[in-house]
């Protein structure tokens, strides 16, 4: 009679954590528009509307000037504000004070990248990184958060435009169940297939980890955040600085700022070549000619699946061989599909590290996975195949 209310609680548990409040926010698309924030304009008019309408187009101009010192240094050239008009495909309202004769605000101006890019002479960002899985962890109260609720860590990262970006970033937002798949605990996880599992979800080739540290001095105090990047399943270091704002007001704007930092670090590693995937988490398709052999040998129902792929590859590089008139060289390079029963993630981990350790094992890539049943190897070795076959039965392939 107990049992029932208590399953139905449990239900209403795991929906609530998978549902329960609005986790993060959705990141705004990025269109490829050329962005100059923090644009600051002070105007005034007969009325409101036109000191608001002086100061959209004062902040017009002022980013024109600061978006052609940038791109081509030095000051910037003047356009007619009709010229402008044409080109600017947004006004973004970051902070705004309305009076009835003045206006004051802070602005942010989208420009058309085509139109502009015209008049700039750029085309924009050419090469890209590959894309990488954002998780943005924030530490407050010694507590970490990604998505188990809403941070301004998160809203930043969703705030911040990527088009003018070297990094291709999928950021997730906590929709769904990813707010149980994504947390502050998959830092310390290893396994290269639950990361492929992962990766090919959000169609990603690895991850990133934009840290920051909220440490408060005293109640009503300055802030000070403590930024830092790492990367990859290995949790690699990549940068860190430190930001300070009087009070908890000032935090969104600390976020902001501590994304566009994170990024200028970010695109620096990229161009050095410090953000570069691990092989081991790129997951290759298997071909045709691999899948047909796999057929034949499931239909065999060998005993030794191992075994007798290693045979099937050795005996068919022999016969070849035979038939051209050539001797075997202990040079030859062959690939070998090897099936392997994998209950779960950890077993694989253990089957691809025991095939890498074999000598003259070049390459091991998992080119099926099935965690709960038979997954598929591919193994490159250089060397005699009848010396693979061995070095396979001595680590207990059968």
């Amino acid at each position: 009679m107990l049992a029932v209310p208590l399953l139905v609680g449990s239900g209403v548990l795991v929906h609530a954590q998978i549902e329960g409040p609005k986790r993060g926010i959705p990141p705004i698309a990025s269109n490829g528009d050329f962005e100059v924030t923090n644009v600051v304009v002070n105007t005034t008019g007969k009325n409101a509307e036109e000191a608001r309408r002086a100061g959209w187009e004062e902040a017009q101009r002022k980013a024109w000037s600061m978006l052609w010192a940038k791109t081509h240094g030095g000051s910037g050239s003047s356009l007619s504000d009709s010229t402008l008009d044409g080109i600017v495909s947004a006004i973004i309202v970051e902070e705004e004070q309305i009076g009835p004769r003045r206006y004051i605000a802070k602005l942010g101006v989208s420009f058309d990248r085509a139109r502009a890019g015209q008049l700039l002479g750029v085309k924009g960002v050419g090469r890209k990184s590959a894309p990488l899985l954002v998780i943005p962890v924030m530490y407050s109260n010694g507590s970490p958060y990604v998505f188990e609720r809403q941070t301004p860590w998160q809203a930043a990262w969703a705030k911040f435009r990527t088009a003018d970006s070297l990094i291709d970033y999928v950021r997730p937002f906590g929709g769904g169940g990813e707010s149980l798949l994504l947390n502050a605990g998959q830092m310390d996880r290893r396994s290269r297939t639950w990361w492929r599992v992962i990766l090919d979800q959000f169609r990603a080739a690895d991850v990133i980890y934009p840290i920051v540290r909220l440490e408060r001095q005293y109640p009503g105090g300055p802030i000070i955040g403590k930024f830092a990047a790492r990367y990859g399943p290995e949790n690699r270091f990549l940068g860190s600085f430190t930001l300070r704002v009087q009070n908890a007001e000032g935090i969104p704007a600390m976020m902001a700022d501590g994304v566009r930092k994170m990024d200028e670090m970010l695109q620096q590693a990229f161009a050095a070549g410090r953000l570069r995937a691990e092989a081991s988490l790129l997951l290759e398709e298997i071909d045709e000619e691999d899948l047909e052999e796999l057929e034949e040998e499931t239909e065999a129902e060998s005993e030794d699946p191992l075994a007798a792929a290693v045979d099937s590859v050795a005996g068919r590089a022999e016969g070849e061989q035979g038939g051209n008139q050539t001797t075997t060289t202990p040079a030859q390079q062959v690939t070998v599909n090897v099936q392997v029963s994998t209950p779960n993630p950890e077993a694989v981990d253990r089957a691809e590290a025991a095939l890498r350790g074999i000598p003259g094992v070049r390459s091991v890539s998992t080119t099926s996975l099935a965690l709960g049943g038979t997954s598929v190897m591919r193994v490159t070795f250089q060397g005699d195949p009848a010396a693979l076959n061995a070095a396979l039965q001595a680590r207990g392939f059968r």
